[in-house]
């Protein structure tokens, strides 16, 4: 064998100590992390997978090296290549809801914290992870919920609210009345006026309040508004 191949065979052995040395330094540096228990399996595989990405990466670069066996390196890397191509398609969903939990970190549907209802099922947001989102029910179970059906399907946030309330009432006007009447002598004095019936004809009042103020009270001023407004315009109706 010539010279030119044992300074090869030399250089491909020291890359792989070198690849194996620096994946050890990486583990042992992130291993000094001091973690919530409930992060030690995640951390463990993010570990492992730092490890042998550093080592694959090394032995295929000291096999690049020696001629005699640079088609077989080629090949491990090309078959490489395809298995990862495969994996991506196989892992769709996956992609998807890694996809979802970084839309979620950064519009905030759901945070840490919040009393969410979803499916019909009530709890408390526990974890946003990037795959999956952790849900605490009353009776202290988990809802594990992939975040790509949270960022897709209705969501009620019962944490994120408006600062305002809303203050509604219902008023029946009196058999031939005049409904576009009615709804003019209103609209201008509330947030909102619609019909939602017509035999007995009623109208759905509804009218923003600061949430410190007492709904009772709103509703009764809403109500007293309304009456007279609805008297100034000559239509006498009965406010449920």
């Amino acid at each position: 064998m010539s010279h030119a191949f044992w300074i090869r065979l030399a250089v491909a052995g020291a890359a792989i100590v070198l690849s194996f040395t620096v994946a050890k330094l990486v583990d042992r540096r992130l291993a000094r992390r001091q973690l919530a228990p409930g992060t030690i399996t995640r951390y463990r595989i993010l570990r492992q997978s730092i490890l042998w990405t550093i080592v694959f990466v090394g032995v295929a670069s000291a096999l690049l090296v020696i001629p005699a066996v640079r088609g077989v390196a080629v090949g491990i890397l090309a078959s490489s290549a395809v298995i990862g191509l495969i994996l991506g398609f196989a892992a769709q969903r996956t992609i998807g809801n890694f996809i979802a939990g970084l839309l979620i970190a950064f519009t905030q549907p759901v945070r840490l914290g919040d009393e969410i209802e979803f499916g019909g099922t009530r709890g408390e947001v526990e974890e946003v992870g990037l795959i999956y989102t952790w849900v605490r029910t009353p009776e202290s179970d988990r809802l594990v919920i992939p975040n790509e059906k949270l960022v897709s399907e209705t969501v009620r946030n019962s944490t994120i609210r408006n600062e305002k309330r809303v203050a509604e009432i219902d008023v029946q006007v009196p058999t031939g009345g005049d409904l576009r009447a009615a709804v003019a002598a209103l609209e201008h004095s509330v947030d909102e006026v619609i019909v939602t019936r017509l035999d007995p004809a009623t109208i759905t009042v509804r009218r923003y309040v600061d949430a410190a103020e007492p709904l009772g009270r709103a509703q009764s001023e809403l109500r007293l508004d309304v009456a007279e407004r609805l008297r100034a315009a000559g239509i006498y109706g009965a406010t449920a």
